[in-house]
């Protein structure tokens, strides 16, 4: 087992001096390897001094998936020069001795969406870094969808100026479908997206080609906006339901998708070509995809070689509670072997999108992003670019220094709630005699939605009638100044018991979302998100009793992770207090227009994947 490291005297000691803390620390601050090469060389074959050595240390080879007893890394310039046999440094260097600890490269996600943290990218830095990951690939069409290209490029800045190496899928599918079905804030075109590749050096990739149904039907649009990736030699992400697509899909250029639901599709995946993405979440969250997709390895034999690990989507609380280690360590408990469990968490993600000559292993020339391992897989310390950032799973003086000074998203980010004024009803005209309603069933875990036509014959009295059959009122307003419109609809099994609950993080075109029984506490809700330009809460008797407030885009605080993750924790109490059986992350979802069986989005209800309208109300 793990001993505690060692506080020697050659351990070296935090410095304290201004000018070290105030150094930037992000993806640039190592040299590009091609300005680094001699360096390197005379510190490997014993010219030149490392600026550190980890030394008694166990090293998890994610190269041949196992793990190599007593080495130390020689560091220098934030890169790794070598990795020797315990005690093979005879000079002055400084030391770190991990005492038999497990050191590993830092994990690389290769699907997350920033926003869902509910946090800045330079926020979400620190929880990342805490729980061993040192690279992600975010796909930002949250706020490109309420913000445009603009969105995609503030956020951009953002994490170039995180501690945390950033990279981007350039949002593929703003909107999700088209304006006749939901109005977004924004509209990513071909041509805009083309631009984003061109002006971005870390765009590696297109982000998830949601609308796979038009993929497959060969929308001329969907196919022009893979085509701006494909002409790019960039791979194109993807999300996709259903067996019956996945051959059009591969067919049409996508390559990877994290929406493997089970064994069967996730082999047929493997088979058409496409990397598969284990998605790992809570199973208090609508995320938990692994157990089941895994089965294509563990039940039917396929090789892990083009399987990762991914979260794509976390609320602060969980992402400091269920990072991307905990994935990892998910895939071990189903079978998988811990080093290959952590190379499908590090080595396969950097090699999908052809960076694993600069992360994802321990190898010479490879950035020192590391990690320092328990026996169970639970990271204790962080090496970023060769620093020291987390230590005892608490940020360490030089990572509270680059925290100290976020980047600040320009004033255009705050203003985002253009809701219609004045406020129309938020509940429909409701029908004199029997009808048959288009309602929306909830179930858990809160992804797909059931259509369920009920038979109602309401008499004098519909919010008896409603409370009867277990309905609730649920509104979607268009939130981006482009006509307000209002959408109403019935939820049935959601639980509601009292007040409302409303969200501006309706996905994916963010308008604003409100359910509930009193159109009064409805309408409080709305106001209270309007009040912060955005927000997630919670009314109960008239007044607002949980709030998380995002006021970037409607979708970011610009707090500290652990802050934001003390508001979603009272969020969720009074979400489940309120009898809500789904999580407010999947109440979220329910204007995504994109999986089935019925959503609502501001236009109306929809069918999905047929793209067809219903009306709330048909006549008996």
């Amino acid at each position: 087992m793990m001993r505690a490291p060692r506080s020697a005297e050659t351990r070296p000691r935090p410095t304290d001096t201004m000018n070290e803390l105030i150094k930037p620390l992000n993806r640039f601050s190592v040299e590009p390897l091609a300005r680094m090469t001699r360096r390197l060389a005379d510190v490997a074959g014993g010219r030149a001094e490392p600026d550190l050595v980890i030394t008694g240390a166990r090293v998890l080879s994610t190269y041949s998936e196992r793990i190599l007893p007593d080495r130390e890394i020689w560091i220098a310039g934030g890169r790794i020069a070598a990795v020797k046999p315990a005690g093979s440094h005879k000079g002055g260097a400084p030391r770190y001795d991990v005492a038999g600890g497990l050191i590993a490269p830092g994990l690389v996600d290769p699907h997350l969406h920033i926003e869902s943290s509910m946090v800045t990218a330079c926020a979400y830095a620190e929880a990342a870094l805490i729980n061993g990951t040192t690279t992600i690939v975010c796909d930002s069409h949250e706020i490109g969808n309420v913000l445009d290209v603009n969105g995609v490029a503030w956020m951009l800045e953002d994490a170039r100026a995180a501690p945390l190496n950033i990279y981007l899928t350039v949002p593929s599918t703003v909107p999700a479908t088209t304006p006749a079905i939901e109005t977004a804030g924004g509209d990513l075109t071909p041509e805009k997206i083309a631009g984003l590749f061109d002006a971005w050096p870390e765009a590696l990739g297109l982000g998830e080609k949601m609308d796979f149904v038009a993929v497959a039907e060969g929308d001329p649009r969907a196919h022009a906006i893979i085509a701006a990736a494909l002409e790019r030699g960039r791979p194109v992400s993807g999300h996709i339901y259903g067996r019956d697509f996945v051959a059009a899909y591969a067919a049409s250029g996508v390559t990877d998708t994290h929406e493997a639901i089970d064994a069967d599709i996730a082999d047929d995946l493997l088979e058409a070509g496409v990397w598969i993405f284990l998605r790992g979440g809570p199973p208090t969250t609508p995320w938990h995809s692994l157990p089941k997709a895994i089965g294509t390895v563990t039940d039917y034999g396929a090789a892990w070689k083009r399987v990762c690990c991914c979260t794509d989507d976390r609320d602060a609380e969980d992402l400091l509670a269920f990072g991307l280690d905990w994935v990892v360590r998910e895939a071990v408990r189903m079978g998988i072997p811990k080093p290959a469990a952590w190379s499908m968490g590090s080595l396969h993600p950097a090699t999908r999108y052809a960076l694993d000559g600069e992360i994802g292993g321990l190898g010479g020339g490879r950035r020192a992003d590391l990690v320092l391992l328990d026996d169970d897989l639970l990271p204790q310390a962080t090496w970023y670019g060769g620093e020291l950032v987390v230590e005892g799973r608490k940020p360490t003086p030089r990572l509270e220094a680059a925290l100290e000074k976020p980047y600040r998203y320009p004033k255009p980010a705050y203003a985002t709630m253009h809701l219609p004024d004045p406020l129309p009803a938020l509940v429909p005209t409701l029908p004199a005699g029997p009808c048959t309603v288009n309602a929306i069933r909830t179930t858990l875990p809160g992804i797909e939605l059931v259509h369920e036509r009920i038979a109602l014959n309401p008499g004098a009295d519909w919010a008896v009638t409603l409370a009867d059959h277990g309905l609730c009122h649920v509104a979607v307003i268009e939130r981006h100044g482009l006509g307000g419109n209002v959408a109403h609809g019935l939820l049935s099994a959601f639980g509601l018991k009292r007040g409302a609950v409303a969200s501006s993080v309706g996905h994916d075109s963010h308008n604003v979302i409100v359910a509930g029984f009193d159109e009064a506490d409805m309408r409080v809700a709305l106001q209270a998100i309007a009040a912060t330009e955005g927000g997630v809460c919670v009314v109960e008797d008239g007044r607002v009793v949980a709030m998380v407030p995002l006021p970037v885009a409607g979708l970011i605080s610009d707090k500290r992770v652990g802050a934001v993750a003390e508001e979603v924790r009272a969020l969720k109490v009074a979400w489940n207090r309120a009898g809500c059986t789904i999580p407010y992350m999947g109440f979220n979802l329910i204007p995504l227009s994109v999986i089935p069986q019925i959503r609502i989005t501001d236009m109306g209800l929809v069918l999905v994947p047929e793209m067809r309208q219903v009306p709330l109300f048909e006549a008996a």
